[in-house]
Order: C-alpha cells, then structure tokens, then sequence
C-alpha cells in the first residue's frame, strides 16, 4: 500500500464525490482511501473564498511514500495501593483523573457544582428570573467553565501531540464531531458539549472513578510539605496525591490555598469588554455576502499595539453566538461569550481587551493575594453599577467618543443592558488603550464601530500564576499539583486538559 499527502482548494459547499473526483485527477489513481490532515478557510481573496485540504491518500496504485502516524499516550497500568483527589470536573481535573484511574490510581473527583443537567436548568433559571446560584452558574459545575462556551480546542501550547491526540479521541468517543481531528479552528459547541461531558463521566464512573458533586474544597492539612487530607463541605479525604484544577475563578481556593503555605507570584492578563455585531455585518465584511453556503458565520481575530498604549486584541470570537453572564459570585458582574456548534445565531461576539501587568498598572509591587483583591474588587463595581446583572453598555462608536447613550439596542444577552459610561468604570490605561484598539479595528473592518460594547470581561486567563517545578508539583510540595486554568500555565479547553494530564503522568512516573 503506498501513501502520498497532497494539497487541494475545494468550493466552500463541496460533497465528498467532489473530494474524491478531484484526489482521482490529482493523482491518477481510480480506488483508494484517504484522511484528512488538516481543513481551512482561505477568505484572503472575497472573490475566490475556499476550503483548502491537506490530505493522506493510500493507494496500491501509489508506489513508496511512509504514513507517520500521530503519537500515541501510552498510559502504564499497574495495581496500586494509593489514591488521588482531583479537585474540579474541568478539562485540566477531569483528564487529569482519567489518566490516573487509567494507571490503577484509586481516584476521586470533588467538584463543587452539580452535574450537567442539573447545573444547565440553574443556568437557565439564572438567565429567566435574574436569581443566582452559587453553586451551579457559566464558571462553577461540571465541566469547568469551558462547558458553557464555545468549546473550541485551538492551543498555541508546543509538545502536546500526545496530550493532543488523547484528548480528541477522547472527546469523538464521546459524541464529538469526527472533523475536530483536522479543522484549524475547532470547536465543540456549547450543546454538544453537555452532551459529551455527561459520556465522558458515565465512562469515568464505569471504570471504577468516583466523583462527588456539590462538594466544595474548604482547607487543605498539609504536614511538613505533604498534603495528609482535603477537608470539603462534605467531610475529609485522605489521599497520596492531590491536583487542584479549581479554574481560574475560585477566589476562595487560591486564598486558602496562599494560606496554606502555597506559592503564587502575579503575572500578566488581560482585562476589558465584550462587544457584539449583527452576525451579517461580520460575514458582509469578511466574505462580502450575507452568508456563505458550506460555512458556518464569519470569525476574526483583531489585534493592536499603541506605542504609548497597552495591547489590545479580540478573544474568544463566537461567531452566531451570545453573550452570557458569567459571573462566578453574587456580587460581581462578568460577562463571557458562548455559541452552539452550528453557530447559527443572528449575532456574533467577542472579547476586547487589554494585555496588563497589575504591578505596572497599580504602580507598585503586588503580591498574588493583593492582585485578587484588586480584580475581584473591579468585578463588584460592576455589579454595584447597575445594582444587578444587567451589562453596562454603550455602541462601540459612543466608547471612542465618550458619549453615554440613552438608547438600549437589540442584544443577546439575557438579562439586560443598563446605558453606561462605560470608560469611567474601567481603569484609565486600560480604557484609553481599548479606545485606541477600537478605533484601529473600525478601519480593519467595515461598520465595526456600530457594535455595541458591554459588561467586564476579566476571566481571559488567571492572574497570578502557581510556583511550580519542571515535574508540575507546587513549589516545596511534595505531593500537591496545581493544573489548568487555576495554575495560570493554560487557557483554554486543549492546553488545560494536556497541562492536567503531563501532571498525572508524572504522577504515574513517580
């Protein structure tokens, strides 16, 4: 059997007779099989928008060519007598967890929301009547944060093809769409995603894990360096290892755990707002037509760098998406985007925010426990803006011009904009440096500026970032591992999972 990759640019609405009409010419070969590597859009030229392929083809009519497969995870088993606690249900807690029960680790998963359907009917009540659950919202429950979002598996993270390719095959065992194993951009979807989180716990659960729902870590017992037991709201757990996969959200987890003796330093983030388009001004800008058959909305990726300002740049695109509120406590106010797998929805959103260093924005040296503080106190005066979870708004163009606007347009998110300066309720670099950002992006796409801009959006990454050795364990840690989103190496659904599981392995290797 021979083997040859090659390249092909295919319409945007192709069938696969199409496909393989066009590998039988490319070639000259009449019966084959074949797999694609790799599917992207190529929209530099709006007159000429297409798919571009890059696909293995075997063959007997192929002479020589060797096929490399992908490198495979390979996770040693053995009986042992110890146990792990894994503190979170997210991408990093999660994978982290399946690794070490796959290894013969007697393992348990805390998490401090409930499962997912329980956790989505909160959500739902939360978006309906304004009434919030502490234990069940966009940031705390099954599946971590990236659960409600637009579960895309995109990572700039190097030397994770093993990690990589564990955690997609995983993810299409459990109902995920075959095409994220070769998109460019992939992404799961919000609804799939429910979906699948609840197969990956029913398999989890099959092969012997154990997982406590609506548990919440309370304290650590740590003797001479050496976790002896979590201590939750449910009772205490001994274990021999434990990982904290908390999400970047859990306040009251980072302080216990600087109480404990844990080490953290600050690091760079970034912080601002959300904005969000007609999905038809985005396509009409980036395609030049409304729609485009074969492909879902219209994505784009904005970046800018002032010389005297702070750098600003989109996040988190959710083309035919909404905006949701994603605050993880009572008293604050954030905002974050989410889309469902088709993408389908009349409005796109994305974040807009500013690079920062907290000590150079406060002018002074901060420590990590002064830096939450100081985040966390900028999330309530959100909040105390509006006095509830409405989003503080104004267009995009109104920002640029400080002008308050009295209007309140149509918008996806649930419960409501409130007319607001909004440049006053940020901090003054970073509103200076987004307006900037603004106005450089109007000129890069067309009617940009008649976008509405709305709410905080803070939970881009972590803000400060765990002491941690080349093995993963916490600095003069002997048994404790900070990983994902919480340990402040990873974002996003694909680094955060890879960072949970290089901890276990180590774990295993130990």
């Amino acid at each position: 059997m021979g083997y040859r990759k090659i390249s092909i640019k295919l319409p945007t609405d192709y069938r696969e007779e199409y496909l393989k009409q066009k590998i039988r010419k490319n070639l000259r070969i009449k019966n084959f099989s074949f797999q694609i590597e790799n599917k992207s859009l190529d929209a530099r030229k709006k007159s000429n928008i297409h798919w571009q392929l890059r696909i293995s083809v075997f063959s007997k009519e192929i002479r020589g060519g060797k096929f490399i497969e992908l490198p495979e995870l390979v996770i040693p088993y053995k009986k042992r007598n110890k146990k792990a606690v894994v503190i979170g249900s997210g991408p990093a807690g999660f994978f982290s967890a399946l690794v070490l029960l796959k290894a013969g680790f007697e393992t348990i998963i805390i998490e401090r929301g409930s499962e997912v359907n329980k956790r989505a009917e909160s959500i739902k009540e939360f978006e309906k009547k304004g009434i919030f659950n502490a234990i069940n919202n966009y940031a705390f429950g099954e599946g971590g944060a990236g659960t409600f979002s637009d579960g895309k598996l995109t990572s700039r993270s190097k030397h994770i093809s093993k990690e990589k390719h564990f955690i997609l095959k995983s993810y299409i065992e459990a109902g995920a769409p075959d095409e994220i194993k070769y998109m460019s951009h992939p992404h799961l979807g919000s609804d799939n995603l429910k979906i699948i989180v609840q197969n990956l716990r029913e398999k989890f659960l099959s092969l012997g894990g154990k997982i406590h729902f609506e548990t919440l870590l309370e304290d650590l017992i740590i003797e001479n360096g050496k976790v002896i037991e979590a201590i939750t709201s449910t009772g205490t757990i001994k274990a021999d290892e434990f990982i904290i996969a908390s999400g970047h959200s859990a306040f009251e987890t980072y302080r216990m755990l600087i109480r404990r003796g844990v080490k953290f330093q600050t690091k760079n983030f970034a912080i601002g707002c959300r904005i969000e388009h007609p999905a038809e001004i985005i396509n009409m800008a980036q395609w030049g037509c409304k729609n485009l058959p074969g492909v879902k909305a219209a994505e784009y990726r904005l970046t800018t760098q002032g010389k005297t300002s702070l750098p600003v740049y989109t996040f988190c695109m959710c083309p035919g998406g909404i905006v949701v509120p994603a605050t993880a406590y009572k008293n604050t106010n954030i905002v974050n985007g989410m889309s469902l797998y088709e993408r389908g929805g009349n409005f796109a959103n994305s974040a807009c925010v500013a690079g920062i260093n907290p000590e150079n924005l406060l002018g002074k040296k901060t420590t990590a426990s002064e830096t939450i503080d100081w985040l966390e106190n900028l999330e309530q005066s959100f909040f105390k803006y509006s006095n509830d979870y409405r989003a503080p708004f104004c267009s995009i163009q109104d920002f640029i011009n400080k002008k308050t606007p009295s209007k309140i347009p149509e918008s996806t998110y649930a419960l409501g904009l409130n007319p607001a300066p909004l440049w006053d309720l940020l901090p003054l670099q970073v509103s200076n440096s987004i307006r900037e950002g603004l106005i450089i992006f109007s000129k890069k796409i067309k009617a940009f500026e008649s976008g509405i801009i709305m709410g905080f959006e803070s939970k881009t990454s972590s803000p400060i970032q765990a002491l941690r050795d080349k093995n993963g364990l916490c600095e003069d840690m002997k048994n404790l591992y900070i990983v994902g989103e919480a340990s402040g190496f990873a974002g996003g659904i694909m680094s955060s999972a890879a960072d949970g599981i290089k901890a276990a392995m180590n774990i295993i290797k130990f």
